[in-house]
């Protein structure tokens, strides 16, 4: 058996641990292990291709990021080709592909990564290639896992910020909105600002009223508590309103979500005459090593990710439901994207806590 591994879509910490469990498991099995590089560009010529052995993966397992590389704009369906005039079109390059993983021998590819990476592998699937998926994201927002590797690092990474801006905002009275990430789901502001203890935590599930979340200012105020911490998913909207966006990072690329916690923090100051000041984290959440808890969570996926593959689990992805590690069809995982339940155990403790969402008081 000859299988390959791919990382795609934005990192996260863990991946590297992914690889390791699933290369030594691989070989424990007698079978030989590839790596392509940035997605799927070293199947397409773009990259290399390189054999992955017990000496490749040495080491990697606390190291954050991918020893693969990665990419968001690898898809072989719509892959981007730059023109002489600096414009981009897409073209379908999934024939190609496939061509190319036959002539190497390939007989199975583990794809790593999240929503977009996971769609992309089940419609691989259908043109001839057998594909095991392994959920990647720290949005946390793949549905069929309780978590994802990386989700946790993620919200450390947050909590640790959140811990650091209370000294700086009590000391000079000030608010503070913080940017966290979660285009479409808010798990990161949700768990990170619970446990650092924000007093308003703002999520892509419940649209804010920006006059909501200056009442809730101004009563902490009132009771002496001049400072503020505030949370906010880079998906988080107004009531009636829309996400902020950014331009796009290359062309070709979409709009990025981001922007708005430096609009926030201005509506926060003009409407309370309160001093506030704004900070995105952005890719500090990527970066780092796995916590703990990430890193056997990953190496349980890269293992699990082997024995599908033996099992012959084509279109599955691995997943956590507690206590053991399971498989789930990819397309069952893709019709119902997780979000934060507005009910929420943690939403309601969080409201008991007084924290505010800015849809209520």
């Amino acid at each position: 058996m000859r299988i390959a591994i791919s990382t795609g879509g934005g990192d996260a910490p863990g991946l590297n641990a992914v690889i390791r469990a699933a290369v030594l498991s691989a070989i424990d099995r007698g079978w030989h292990v590839l790596g392509i590089k940035r997605g799927y560009a070293g199947l397409l010529g773009e990259e290399d291709v390189v054999p992955l052995t017990r000496d490749s993966v040495r080491g990697i397992g606390h190291l954050g990021g991918t020893i693969l590389h990665t990419t968001n704009r690898g898809n072989p369906f719509s892959y981007p080709v730059l023109q002489p005039d600096g414009s981009y079109i897409e073209i379908n390059r999934s024939a190609e592909l496939v061509e190319n993983a036959r002539n190497l021998g390939i007989d199975a590819i583990i794809a790593i990564g999240g929503d977009g990476s996971l769609a992309i592998a089940q419609q691989m699937g259908t043109v001839g290639l057998r594909m095991v998926g392994v959920p990647k994201t720290i949005d946390n927002d793949v549905s069929g896992t309780i978590t994802t590797f990386g989700f946790d690092t993620a919200v450390n990474t947050a909590m640790e910020a959140i811990d650091k801006l209370h000294t700086t905002a009590e000391s000079h009275d000030r608010v503070i909105v913080m940017e966290v990430m979660g285009r479409n789901a808010g798990f990161i502001a949700l768990h990170s600002g619970v446990s650092g203890a924000a007093h308003a935590i703002l999520i892509p599930e419940i649209p804010y009223d920006v006059d909501v979340v200056c009442r809730s200012i101004m009563a902490r105020d009132a009771r002496g508590r001049h400072f503020a911490i505030v949370v906010v998913a880079e998906g988080a909207f107004e009531r009636g309103g829309s996400e902020s966006t950014l331009g796009a990072s290359l062309p070709g690329q979409a709009k990025r979500v981001g922007g708005v916690a430096e609009r926030l923090a201005q509506q926060i100051q003009e409407r309370t005459g309160k001093e506030c000041r704004s900070l995105v984290l952005g890719h500090l959440q990527r970066g780092g090593m796995p916590t703990g808890y990430d890193r056997m969570l990953a190496t349980r996926f890269g293992a699990a990710a082997v024995q599908a593959v033996e099992d012959g689990k084509w279109g599955h992805m691995v997943a956590l439901q507690s206590p053991d590690i399971v498989t789930v069809p990819i397309a069952q995982v893709l019709g119902h994207p997780k979000r934060v339940d507005p009910n929420h155990d943690i939403v309601r403790t969080a409201r008991r806590l007084g924290i505010s969402f800015g849809d209520q008081g």
